[in-house]
């Protein structure tokens, strides 16, 4: 196996367990629920804690990562001896994101013989999580670094985000949606369908009334995504914040309406994207031939 490193952040969604047995490093972000510290550590049971706590009340917060964190993370990458490729939020979804450049410049100054590429990945939570997963792959099959760099740059606006949130206070609180919009949309039961365009940011496709008709539409989008593609070489993960039952109902649409799709996962959403989203969050990401705001 090519020797160089693949490190990620806990946004990119991925279990714990997975991380650890493919040996992909992270920088957990940190967060705080009604004020206490925590870390994410990318365990299912403290995903499932967190959304409980939500679902009781409590308020959850984000927090960006500094310079000196990153810093610290590189430089135990770069002691291996490694070249790194570094996989982030979309710089237009991270407050962190020029942070890790600025890291990233010292640690190449401190070992000039380091590669450390850090990808502008334009993908977010699950979507992340895909492409990790997709260049781990690649790299256990033999892929070497230079092709690794050249397959994520070529490939990370193949990614399809497609998203539905229960309760519009979340995206409010996030300066998503108005307090009118948000109290409106209560009222009507309006569903936001949201998608990631190539720019990396998280905008609303349309608006639908129900919850019913929002995992419809999710399920459309992907299946108009996928139609040109090779049945059995489709991969999907279904992404769920506290909403089980409606990830699994989504993988059963997709399994009898495109008979011989290959592997459909499903994953909980991780704190810090279900900070902004809540309880509810249900999500389909994949690799296709590109995204498309259909």
């Amino acid at each position: 196996m090519p020797d160089y490193i693949i490190a990620t952040a806990s946004t990119a969604d991925l279990p714990r367990a997975w991380l650890d047995e493919h040996n992909v490093p992270f920088i957990p972000y940190g967060y705080t629920i009604d004020d206490e510290p925590r870390e994410d550590d990318c365990r299912e049971e403290s995903r499932a804690a967190v959304f409980a706590a939500m679902r009781a009340g409590s308020t959850l917060k984000t927090s960006m990562i500094n310079e000196f964190v990153y810093y610290d993370f590189f430089k135990g990458l770069a002691e291996t001896g490694k070249d790194v490729i570094f996989l982030d939020m979309s710089q237009k979804m991270s407050a962190s994101y020029r942070n890790c450049l600025e890291a990233g410049e010292m640690i190449r100054r401190e070992y000039p013989r380091l590669r450390l590429h850090i990808m502008d990945t334009r993908c977010i939570s699950g979507g992340l999580g895909v492409l990790v997963t997709e260049l781990v792959r690649r790299k256990e099959r033999g892929m070497g670094y230079d092709d690794a760099v050249a397959w994520g740059e070529a490939n990370k606006l193949k990614i399809a985000h497609r998203f539905t949130v229960n309760d519009l206070k979340y995206l409010k609180a996030g300066g998503r949606v108005s307090n009118a919009a948000a109290l409106v949309g209560a009222m009507l039961q309006v569903k936001p369908i949201l998608y990631v365009p190539d720019g990396g940011t998280l905008d609303v496709l349309k608006k639908v009334r129900g919850r019913a008709a929002a995992i419809s539409e999710l399920r459309d989008g992907v299946l108009r995504d996928l139609a040109d593609m090779n049945a059995a070489e489709a991969r999907v993960v279904v992404l769920h914040a506290d909403c089980l039952a409606d990830a699994e109902y989504l993988k059963s649409e997709l399994e009898a309406l495109r008979p011989g799709i290959g592997e459909i996962e499903i994953l909980s959403l991780g704190v810090v994207i279900g900070a902004h989203c809540g309880p509810g969050f249900l999500a389909a990401v994949y690799l296709c031939g590109g995204r498309t705001a259909e």
